[in-house]
């Protein structure tokens, strides 16, 4: 599995460290290598499990913390949406499966394989369209161990300072079937989980959704979560000797949204500076896109011996709580971005991923323009821009797996996250705020009056935003989205004079016009040439001063860049090459 790059690519964009929690990091295991089928996650969804749809997912794990050993049962109920005879399935064949009943009757062990990690269960009576089924599937065993979570995924076994168990899950790249049985792609996600997670009764385990109750058995501890619609690799387990703060927001939309804030003990200063900082940013959030989706549930973060990720309504933190120059945790704030971009509404496949990471990153500046005005936002872009690598176009328009996307080798890799947010910078200047943030909106809500108990989470596609930003300007905008998202390079501007007139002609990696308006100061009076053919003049004459996209606000081709990127590469080069002579 190629490392994912997303979350330290951004901790050093904002120059901070991870410091995690000063708690020892999981130590090396030798363990089975995963199958190529688990190491993937999405792609193209096989017919058995589109016939499927998800409708509940009762899940208990017991976890053994000196064992390392997590015992599962999966209770998966699914009604049909076309007739089928099997139920196909994604989990780590590493993980053995003790048994396997369907409607309550065990079924015999050649009525199920898993050779490769798609478990294959044949039911004993076809289900017609319409009918519903239910599987327990028992299983348990040592779950794959993450060497550098959350890059790569799996189990985090890590201890506090003082020799406590300290465990997290962080499963984005490789997927669910990493822990539970599930069906492993973006539209995955059962309408409703219900978590039992059993633990030595000095540990906690907080989780996603609401808690329900804490089942005590002496030794060990039983906290039951439940959680609507979460996002399959958003399930998470966390287990450790945490503390808990707690408050409530009073939302501008009229409801109270409960706060939860699950911190290592010795913690406590940071997390209450942390803590502080949760109401200000459900407030920019609320302010700029809408009510938070789960609001009846929680804003929830967890302490994690890993950097973090997106879990629903439980954030994983583990950025060590540092101050930045912006005056806010970029990571907290990244993350909970994501409770809009990414659980609300979810890509339907990974090739649409920066509808997740895109509008997530847009996020960040957006909130230092929110807290400090425009000097932090531009900032940020800048930052961004400089980071763009331009060599994949962000959407192929085919269905792709999580690895296929973020790695560079293979697919945009950071540039859904970089490139997508300078494209929305861009298309927000082009079509106006009002518009702009109308079709955010629409995207994340599927309409444009969202209001707490009028939207559920939803899925889109690339192609679905393009409508909306369509239908909402009344404009078509084709040529923008394919040459910002289908197009590896971006628009050029090229610029010729000839006396006094100056020519600007805009050229893509598509050879279609591109009709994109341009500012250009001249003296201290901003011009707006159309470009409608994607050409335009000015007469400017010769030694005034001309100062082309004085706002910058739009994406493109620059020299300069390219040049600061070529020597920061071989400056970089050099000094490897260096330190190897000295190895």
């Amino acid at each position: 599995m190629h490392p994912r790059l997303s979350l330290l690519a951004l901790g050093l964009a904002f120059g901070l460290a991870c410091a995690g929690a000063s708690a020892s990091g999981p130590a090396a295991v030798e363990q089975p290598r995963l199958t190529a089928q688990t190491l993937a996650s999405g792609g193209t969804m096989p017919a058995e499990q589109a016939r499927l749809h998800f409708d509940h997912a009762e899940l208990h794990f017991t976890i053994d913390p000196a064992r390392r050993h997590l015992e599962g049962e999966a209770t998966l109920r699914f009604t049909a949406r076309e007739p089928t005879g099997v139920l196909l399935l994604d989990l780590d064949r590493n993980l053995s499966i003790r048994t396997i009943t369907v409607d309550g009757k065990a079924l015999a062990r050649d009525a199920w394989n898993n050779p490769d990690g798609r478990l294959r269960i044949r039911l004993p009576e076809p289900l017609a369209k319409g009918g519903s089924v239910r599987t327990t599937i028992r299983y348990g065993g040592q779950p794959h161990v993450a060497r550098r979570a959350p890059w790569d995924g799996g189990f985090v076994w890590s201890h506090t300072k003082d020799g406590q168990p300290w465990i997290a899950s962080a499963v984005e790249g490789e997927g669910c079937d990493l822990f539970w049985p599930c069906i492993d792609q973006p539209t995955g996600e059962p309408d409703l989980v219900d978590t039992w997670v059993t633990v030595p009764r000095s540990l906690a385990a907080p989780g996603n959704g609401v808690l329900v109750d804490i089942q005590d058995h002496g030794a060990t501890r039983t906290w039951h979560w439940r959680i609507r619609q979460p996002d399959t690799y958003a399930i998470t387990l966390n287990v450790g000797p945490f503390e808990e703060l707690r408050g409530d927001y009073k939302s501008r939309y009229g409801n109270t949204i409960p706060m939860e804030l699950w911190y290592l003990r010795g913690h406590e200063a940071g997390a209450r500076a942390l803590f502080a900082e949760f109401p200000r940013m459900l407030d920019f959030f609320e302010q700029e896109i809408g009510p938070y989706p789960f609001g009846d549930e929680k804003m929830g973060v967890v302490e994690t011996p890993h950097l973090g990720m997106e879990h629903q309504t439980l954030n994983a933190y583990g950025n060590g709580y540092p101050k930045s120059e912006y005056g806010f945790d970029w990571l907290l704030q990244h993350e909970f971005a994501h409770e809009w971009f990414g659980n609300q509404v979810t890509n339907r496949n990974w090739d649409d991923m920066w509808l997740h990471e895109g509008f997530g990153t847009y996020m960040q500046p957006l909130y230092g323009q929110y807290l400090h005005g425009d000097m932090p936002y531009f900032a940020m872009l800048h930052d961004e821009r400089m980071k763009l690598s331009d060599t994949s176009p962000i959407v192929s328009g085919q269905p792709r797996t999580e690895e296929a996307v973020y790695d560079p080798k293979t697919g945009p890799g950071l540039d859904i996250y970089y490139k997508g947010s300078l494209m929305l910078h861009t298309l927000r200047g082009l079509i106006g705020d009002d518009a702009f943030f109308e079709s955010v909106r629409r995207l994340v809500y599927g309409r444009p009056d969202p209001q707490p108990g009028n939207f559920t989470p939803r899925y889109a596609t690339t192609r679905d935003y393009i409508a909306i930003v369509d239908r909402v300007t009344g404009n078509d905008l084709k040529w923008f989205f394919d040459a910002y998202l289908y197009d590896a390079t971006l628009p050029k501007l090229e610029t010729t004079r000839s006396g006094d007139i100056v020519r600007f002609r805009w050229v893509t990696g598509h050879g279609e016009p591109f009709p994109m308006p341009l500012e250009v100061q001249l003296g201290n009076t901003v011009h707006t040439l159309p470009m409608a053919d994607g050409t335009g003049e000015l007469d400017a004459p010769q030694g005034s001063l001309m100062i082309v996209d004085p706002r910058s606000k739009v994406l493109r081709e620059m020299p300069h860049v390219a040049a600061f990127q070529a020597w920061e590469k071989a400056r970089k080069e050099k000094e490897q090459g260096k330190a190897g002579k000295k190895d």
